[in-house]
């Protein structure tokens, strides 16, 4: 798996997400880590997770392994990314060392006799993962496999937004295509995000430093290192919600709640509930 990953890497077809992630563990602190465990409550409707399983596919930094742990789930975190595994036991080594209720490994989304081990789980999470496995509907379908009766499935997919998730796609694929295209995408989109967003600031009588010290509270993330996610971040699917909406409901997972981005750029969250 590991071998398939770094050649997917090599050939300009997957960005490295762990490595982005490993920054921003750096920046990560308690603060962030309640804004993400506020997000899972706000999304779920519950105040604690005490008694639940709980699967995260594709557990990235770990930031909601360890949310979720901490809200007292089971949890069981896999990722594709050898780095991004890597960042998960840190996160477990920092705040539960030794917890024989959080295990972590490496696995793939698109493995369908993994996750066929794994059981099924009352709340499985993917949180803008799936759209990155090269295969998204597989990705989707083997996730629906993974929730027990009556169990929840929390996912964020990126939305269609037509030609210009197409373009997109052509940004992203110009930084994975080596040194020259990811510094000529950084070098034209980073300052443009920096300066566009101080005009925006100074016309509206903001303090231009908010817009990064409060982008935490959007799920306890990080506003810079997300810019590095958007840029490079492939594979790169898209879906409108009305796709996913009839996937899961011929698979008797039904909607539950659901939030859009208002047709732009960024994810459609949504929570399912199976059996019902």
């Amino acid at each position: 798996m590991t071998s398939t990953f770094e050649q997917e890497v090599k050939h300009g077809d997957r960005f490295r997400f762990g490595e982005n992630w490993q920054r921003f563990l750096s920046v990560l602190n308690d603060e962030r880590i309640g804004e993400a465990e506020k997000s899972l409550k706000q999304m779920l409707e519950i105040e604690d997770l005490h008694g639940k399983s709980f699967i995260d596919i594709g557990s990235g930094s770990g930031l909601f392994s360890l949310a979720a742990r901490r809200l007292g789930a089971k949890v069981h975190s896999f990722d594709y990314d050898t780095q991004s595994v890597a960042c998960t036991q840190e996160l477990k080594q920092r705040y539960f060392p030794d917890d024989s209720n959080w295990t972590i490994e490496q696995g793939s989304a698109l493995d369908t006799d993994y996750v066929k081990s794994l059981g099924q789980f009352d709340i499985v999470y993917s949180w803008g993962v799936l759209h990155h496995t090269g295969a998204m509907w597989k990705a989707l379908e083997n996730a629906s496999l993974l929730v027990a009766n009556k169990g929840l499935l929390f996912i964020a997919i990126y939305n269609d937004q037509g030609g210009k998730s197409k373009r997109w796609l052509r940004v992203k694929e110009l930084y994975c295509s080596g040194i020259f295209g990811k510094t000529v995408v950084s070098s034209l989109f980073i300052p443009y995000w920096i300066l566009g967003g101080l005009a925006v600031d100074v016309l509206k009588g903001k303090n231009p430093v908010t817009r990064y010290s409060e982008y935490k509270k959007s799920r306890g993330m990080s506003r810079v290192h997300d810019w590095f996610d958007w840029l490079g971040g492939l594979p790169f699917e898209v879906a409108k919600p009305e796709e996913i909406f009839n996937f899961y409901h011929v698979r008797r997972l039904e909607l539950k709640k659901m939030t859009t981005c208002g047709g732009r750029l960024g994810c459609n969250q949504f929570v399912f509930i199976q059996g019902t």
